[in-house]
């Protein structure tokens, strides 16, 4: 979800840069091993950054001074983790406030904080838990992509709630609000997102099955179970 540019006042905005600045670090210091130590990956990396790029730029208006859209950070979170997901999604929000007028800079940090950081969190729980209580693969992916941004636009409406309280019943009140509004068009969008981002991964089982278990997306075991070998 992008909150527009000047949206929220101060010390919303600054505070939610004091949150998200720590994690981008920490995953551009992920990110670096990554393609020091594994550079064939690089590719699948472009493919998850360009994913994200492509279905967060799908805007809907939806609350006044935000949008709703598919997130594509689910899928980024599944295979590299949230750290690395979240420094796709900076740099993706980063040229999106600059070259499409689509969230801002001052609004950057709470914008990563949820789709680039909580949302692929969520993800990544979601989808190990699954995959350790042995879930169908595509179910958990699915399952893990859907909740990503569902998880965002709830961040999203705590976000505004915060910064902008209900003179009748407090942040409470205004939280129900933003939700209810930007539920009707992101439960239809979130899961349309978690059936493409399965689709997807069944894709790159076909084709780059081994980076997947090079990545420990996936064993060997579980693998050999999707293709249907020794069956």
């Amino acid at each position: 979800m992008h909150i527009f540019e000047g949206f929220l006042p101060s010390p919303w905005w600054q505070l939610w840069f004091v949150f998200s600045i720590p994690v981008i670090f920490f995953g551009m210091y992920r990110l670096n091993k990554l393609v020091s130590e594994k550079r064939e990956l690089l590719p699948l990396l472009a493919v998850a950054g360009a994913f994200i790029f492509v279905l967060s730029s799908l805007k809907l208006p939806s609350v006044t001074g935000s949008s709703s859209h598919p997130t594509g950070t689910g899928m980024a979170a599944i295979l590299f983790g949230p750290a690395i997901a979240a420094v796709l999604s900076t740099i993706v929000l980063l040229y999106q406030s600059i070259f499409l007028a689509h969230g801002g800079l001052t609004t950057l940090g709470a914008n990563v904080a949820s789709m680039g950081i909580i949302g692929p969190v969520a993800a990544y729980v979601i989808y190990k838990a699954g995959m350790k209580a042995n879930i169908n693969f595509y179910v958990v992916v699915f399952l893990a992509a859907t909740f990503a941004d569902w998880i965002t636009y709830v961040v999203t409406s705590l976000q505004l709630a915060l910064a902008f309280p209900a003179e009748v019943g407090g942040f409470v009140a205004s939280l129900k609000a933003f939700m209810v509004v930007f539920a009707t068009t992101q439960v239809p969008l979130a899961i349309m997102e978690g059936a493409l981002t399965a689709l997807i991964f069944k894709y790159v089982i076909q084709v780059k099955s081994d980076a997947l278990v090079e990545l420990n997306v996936i064993t060997e075991s579980v693998l050999n179970k999707i293709k249907g070998v020794g069956q």
